[in-house]
């Protein structure tokens, strides 16, 4: 059954990955949208989840903040170190540089920040159908609620994926790819219980980091670019409506 119902989330994600597709030529829009999704995805829905599962204080805190911060500060670390990575530059026939830059960036940005960011979506995703079995396991009314939320902001989920893949320079093939296997991701995570319990604190300290290199992403990343070259109205306006919805998701699945 868990399985079953982990295939709504396939689709679920497959139609995010779409529409953040089809709307290329409102880009800016598509952005202010997704960093909105990421926030309410990060506010509402993971900080909330880690500090259930893994509230215990460490010197003071609760460990799932410290994994938050930690999580925040790993995917800066990484995106700088990735920048500064030295490529081969091309040449002409004469020898010259053809460009100062590395041809595997884009705008400033390292393709494999978008695709690591990308592969912790994917993650995210396969967490969300252990979580889905593992509500399925305690009964069959906690299942379906579960199932539900974590349907309904799949699609957020795939939206993000395909566009923090393509927002970093990657080609579309690879947005695809990555779609595909955020998409398959709680498929194979609800599969997963049958055979793996993990224990509630160690899911609760993944959301926490989780988090934290997600919300990176969205306030220094995402919505930075979707003001960049159209800082409107219609843009704050859809960052805003991104994290309403996540807001109606948590509230309708409670």
């Amino acid at each position: 059954m868990a399985v079953i119902v982990a295939l709504g989330a396939f689709l679920m994600t497959l139609a995010g990955g779409w529409t953040a597709q089809r709307v290329t030529d409102r880009r800016h829009l598509v952005l202010g949208l997704a960093g909105g999704l990421m926030l309410g995805v990060v506010g509402l829905d993971l900080l909330p989840e880690a500090l259930e599962a893994a509230g215990t204080a460490v010197f003071g805190v609760p460990a799932a903040l410290l994994l938050f911060v930690a999580g925040f500060l790993l995917a800066h670390l990484v995106e700088r170190l990735l920048a500064h990575l030295p490529h081969s530059r091309l040449r002409s026939s004469g020898g010259t540089p053809m460009a100062s830059h590395g041809a595997g960036e884009h705008n400033g940005r390292s393709p494999e920040v978008g695709l690591t960011a990308a592969a912790a979506m994917v993650g995210h995703s396969a967490m969300d159908g252990v979580a889905i079995g593992a509500a399925f396991q305690v009964g069959g009314g906690m299942g379906t609620a579960v199932a539900l939320a974590v349907i309904a902001h799949d699609f957020a989920d795939g939206f993000n994926t395909y566009t923090i893949t393509s927002l970093y320079g990657n080609a579309r093939r690879r947005a695809l790819a990555m779609l595909f296997a955020d998409a398959a991701a709680p498929v194979v995570g609800a599969a997963s219980t049958a055979f793996v319990t993990i224990p509630e604190p160690l899911l609760g300290a993944y959301l926490g980091f989780f988090a934290g290199a997600l919300l990176y992403l969205a306030a220094a990343e995402i919505l930075p670019e979707a003001h960049h070259e159209h800082p409107a109205r219609s843009t704050v306006l859809c960052t805003i409506t991104g994290a309403a919805f996540i807001w109606l998701v948590v509230g309708l699945s409670e």
